[in-house]
């Protein structure tokens, strides 16, 4: 069903219909048209277009029509309509006839759809939003099992300092915390409601916009009509969040391969998110964690192709913004999926403990200790580093441990050394002196636990 054919004399041509048509991809907002033709049905009812009869007639059509299409969902899609707007008024017409034409006065299909839009994008938010709740708990319960497993800190890939496994997990609890916030804040973004906009100046009907908003769940109606059916900031804008989330996903991906490859071994991956090789019989590939690190590339990709698509835009609504919702619902689909398959990563996750403490313990990680130590015997930092230098380099060149020299080579190079330096280099200490907020040291990283699992009951 076509909505504006009265001012042309012949159909679309089949090559433009296939370019033009909607209805494959945006029948995804069956319901939220219902929704919004529900919301604009009570605010013309309240502007004298309909009467009380018409409008609960019109309100039982749709909600049969909500219980149709939520049993089905793919069931718009199946018909030959141009959009989803087109589908909802045809079949609106089918159940109650020419009551059905009345319901879109008033009503552009661009202040329509941008409704739409927004009340699915809302959703999809708060869905997103309980999938970081789900991997932050997961991370934090990985911290709490590992809670004394001491793990290599890297810096460039190089083993730099030993930390607390869990105080790694926090690390990207960090990142999801954040990511949680960015998508609440544009969700704030998203809640406003541009129905009522018309087609670019407004509705000539004396619709109250602001109950009609609040009647859809929006915090306030948009102030301008201009701006209202044009502006798709808001998808973007969740987009780019979205993004930034694909992208710690894809670093925790990383993170996960590299730690689980046999070169470093502390980890091996439950056998349910793992996949084999159809040539090699002893191949075990971390593929769940590779295509976290892979589906980020399509998250970005749709920021930036909603991006290009906009940055010309005359106003107010022009075509081109029907591809706003493949990119969009494309990025949430895959984030989605990744988001729900980090916990089933993490909470199968078999940590090899002695193999990374070993690792901790190795690479002369402990030789920001030794310059702390001699920090605290007088000397000057920058010296300190210097004698630490040459004692490492001596070390390596003797291939044994900085706390496996013998104390007189140690003095040659660190003449303040002393016989209680052994007991302040070695793993346990160093850590246990970063008890700051913020650092690696057992009780700070038990209260980082703490707050993080006290921040996921908010």
């Amino acid at each position: 069903m076509a909505l504006w054919g009265g001012r042309f004399e012949s159909g679309p041509d089949a090559l433009f219909k296939a370019l033009n048509d909607s209805l494959r991809f945006d029948y995804r907002l069956a319901l939220h048209d219902i929704e919004g033709s529900v919301g604009w049905a009570k605010a013309i009812h309240r502007a004298g277009v309909l009467t009380a009869g018409e409008l609960g007639t019109l309100l039982g059509a749709l909600g049969d029509l909500k219980a149709e299409i939520a049993k089905q969902p793919e069931l718009p899609a199946a018909s030959n309509d141009e959009d989803i707007h087109s589908y909802v008024e045809r079949r609106l017409i089918e159940k109650v006839g020419v009551l059905g034409k009345k319901l879109h006065t008033g009503r552009s299909r661009n202040d329509q759809v941008a409704t739409d839009l927004r009340l699915w994008t809302r959703a999809e938010i708060d869905e997103r939003r309980g999938e970081l709740r789900e991997c932050r708990r997961s991370l934090i319960e990985l911290g709490r099992r590992e809670k004394e497993t001491v793990f290599p800190g890297y810096t460039h890939l190089q083993r730099a300092q030993p930390v607390l496994l869990a105080h790694w997990c926090l690390a990207y609890v960090e990142m999801m915390e954040r990511d949680d916030a960015r998508l609440g804040d544009a969700r704030a973004r998203v809640n406003v409601c541009p129905l009522g906009s018309g087609a670019l100046a407004g509705t000539a009907y004396p619709i109250d916009r602001a109950l009609l908003a609040d009647g859809l769940g929006f915090d306030s109606p948009t102030r301008n009509s201009l701006d209202g059916v044009s502006d798709r900031d808001f998808v973007i804008e969740t987009l780019a969040a979205c993004s930034l989330a694909g992208v710690h996903l894809s670093r925790l991906g990383e993170d996960l391969i590299i730690y689980g490859s046999q070169e470093f071994g502390f980890f091996e991956f439950d056998d349910k998110v793992s996949s084999g090789s159809s040539l090699m019989p002893q191949k075990k590939n971390p593929d769940a964690a590779e295509l976290l690190r892979g589906k980020s590339g399509r998250v970005v990709g749709a920021l930036v192709s909603l991006l290009t698509t906009v940055k010309g835009l005359p106003l107010a609504y022009n075509k081109d913004l029907q591809e706003d919702k493949e990119p969009l619902f494309d990025a949430m689909d895959h984030l989605s999926l990744c988001l729900r398959v980090v916990p089933k990563i993490l909470d199968t996750l078999k940590v090899r403990r002695e193999v990374c403490e070993r690792a901790a313990a190795g690479g002369y990680s402990n030789a920001t200790d030794l310059a702390d130590y001699l920090v605290g015997k007088g000397v000057p930092f920058r010296e300190a580093h210097e004698q630490v230098g040459r004692a490492v380099r001596s070390a390596m060149a003797k291939g044994v441990a900085l706390e496996s020299l013998p104390l007189d080579a140690l003095r040659e190079h660190c003449p303040r050394v002393d016989a209680d330096v052994t007991g302040r280099i070695s793993l346990e200490s160093g850590m246990a002196r970063r008890e700051i907020a913020g650092a690696t040291g057992p009780n700070s990283v038990s209260v980082a636990l703490d707050e993080a699992r006290s921040r996921l009951g908010r």
